[in-house]
């Protein structure tokens, strides 16, 4: 392709961009120049593949936890350098529990909540270390059953599971899905009295089955012992023990936050 055809086709892709972000930005926001030169590069991967970035990105079409819609719009721009403000200052709203996220004692305990149980109190160590990536059987919830048999060696303590919601790409669907895999009540069960595993990782917006959805997080989360990380983006990740990372955000009375999780190699 000839470079000035690839030069017209990004600058309609930019205008593109511009004009469905004009509801959170004011007019003319990227706009301003075609130079191919500030495109930016984002990136899933980094270190040449050592570094895999298992979070998802926060757009307004992603799904939102029983809503058709996505979770739209959650960006403004009310000081613009282009109205005159000095700096550019966005603001963000949306629920705690959106895209990739962690879940405190307190979303689905209500003493916990009030005893102050939010994510600042949450183990960072827990979050951090090695940890196992595992294949879960495509056609079935996450039973005691399934637990058994996959087999997790004694004192792996964080594992992340992925499922047929990878396969299906439920994260990349607006629309949510409650036909989605997650634990049963009798595999959050099994989990918590047969193994030594405190951070449990999965990849839709709940851990829990939509049917055992309640019964499933207070297995987990009654003593306090076990964290939960929902949303992981594990396509293209292969199964194995990496060094994972994840950081939620301090806030403060806050029984969810987004995180930030990445997997490190060797």
């Amino acid at each position: 392709m000839k470079p000035s055809i690839l030069l017209l086709l990004l600058c309609a892709a930019l205008l593109t961009v511009a004009t469905l972000a004009s509801e959170a930005y004011p007019s003319g926001y990227g706009t301003d120049s075609c130079d191919v030169d500030l495109v930016p590069v984002r990136q899933e991967v980094y270190d040449g593949g050592r570094i895999i970035d298992i979070s998802h990105r926060y757009m307004p079409d992603m799904p939102a936890f029983e809503s058709d819609e996505g979770i739209g719009q959650f960006l403004w721009l009310p000081k613009s350098m282009k109205n005159g403000s000095i700096a550019n200052n966005s603001e963000m709203k949306m629920q705690a529990h959106t895209g990739t996220h962690v879940d405190a004692p307190g979303h689905v305990f209500d003493h916990y909540f009030d005893a102050g149980f939010d994510v600042d109190t949450l183990d960072l160590e827990v979050l951090n270390g090695p940890a196992l990536l595992v294949d879960v059987p495509r056609n079935k919830n996450i039973t005691a059953e399934v637990m058994e048999s996959l087999n997790i060696p004694k004192g792996v303590r964080r594992v992340l599971f992925r499922t047929l919601n990878t396969d299906r790409r439920l994260m990349f669907t607006k629309k949510f899905d409650s036909s989605y895999v997650g634990f049963t009540q009798d595999g959050a069960k099994w989990l918590v009295e047969n193994t030594n595993i405190k951070l449990v990782g999965i990849d839709y917006l709940s851990v829990a089955a939509y049917s055992d959805l309640i019964p499933a997080h207070h297995a987990f989360l009654k003593e306090r012992e076990v964290i939960l990380v929902e949303g992981l983006k594990l396509d293209d990740v292969k199964a194995g023990i990496y060094s994972v990372h994840c950081l939620p955000l301090r806030l403060f009375g806050s029984e969810g936050s987004p995180i930030r999780c990445i997997l490190i190699k060797g």
